[in-house]
């Protein structure tokens, strides 16, 4: 923590397709004074914005578009405010995903989602080691840490990478492109070290 600050501002997305109580309570405990909203113009005024999701892309995206939250999205990431997509969150921020049908995204990210190619179980339900690059999300976490996934789709070798897994294939655990990051796990739910990425995120 920096200076005399003892909470850093950041807006929650209430998603209706997420574990948005899980994801409040986990922020709260990195630091974050949260304001939990469905509401555009406050995502417009926010400094820090995370973006669950769980379940269905398709459903998720339709939510934002229903909501102009799309639009506020990609505004406030022109405008380089720091924005942190977790899970079906973190898919959204693609161009694309071919869940059920080719649906676009936010197009935050170059890349294309997909569902995991493997012969092990599908969805992928567990830890798994993940390998980062020492991007600043990952900054005080050991290199192979394992986080928690619950996941059928990912991206994979996607130019903004900066982690990735293998579950009989490797795919994308982690993007940044400027202000936009994303993570295919479930940092509220991988203890110690899901804390400490959301403690970088909401202290970077």
């Amino acid at each position: 923590m920096k200076g005399h600050d003892v909470v850093r501002p950041v807006t929650l997305i209430d998603s209706p397709v997420a574990n948005v109580a899980n994801i409040a309570r986990v922020l709260r405990a990195a630091g974050a004074s949260l304001e939990v909203t469905s509401d555009p113009l406050a995502v417009l005024r926010s400094k820090k914005v995370v973006l669950p999701g769980v379940g269905s892309f398709v459903a998720a995206m339709e939510w934002l578009r229903a909501t102009r939250i799309d639009d506020a999205l990609r505004e406030i990431a022109l405008r380089r405010t720091p924005l942190l997509g977790i899970c079906v969150g973190h898919q959204l921020l693609f161009d694309s995903s071919d869940e059920m049908t080719t649906t676009a995204g936010l197009g935050l990210i170059r890349g294309r989602v997909s569902r995991l190619a493997t012969s092990l179980p599908v969805p992928q339900i567990g830890w798994n080691r993940v390998r980062f690059n020492g991007a600043a999300l990952f900054d005080g976490i050991e290199p192979d840490t394992p986080f928690y996934f619950v996941n059928s789709f990912v991206a994979a070798d996607v130019p903004d990478e900066i982690a990735r897994a293998d579950y009989g294939r490797a795919f994308t655990a982690a993007v940044q492109k400027n202000n936009v990051y994303g993570v295919q796990f479930h940092p509220e739910k991988s203890s110690g070290p899901g804390l400490r990425v959301l403690r970088n995120f909401v202290w970077m």
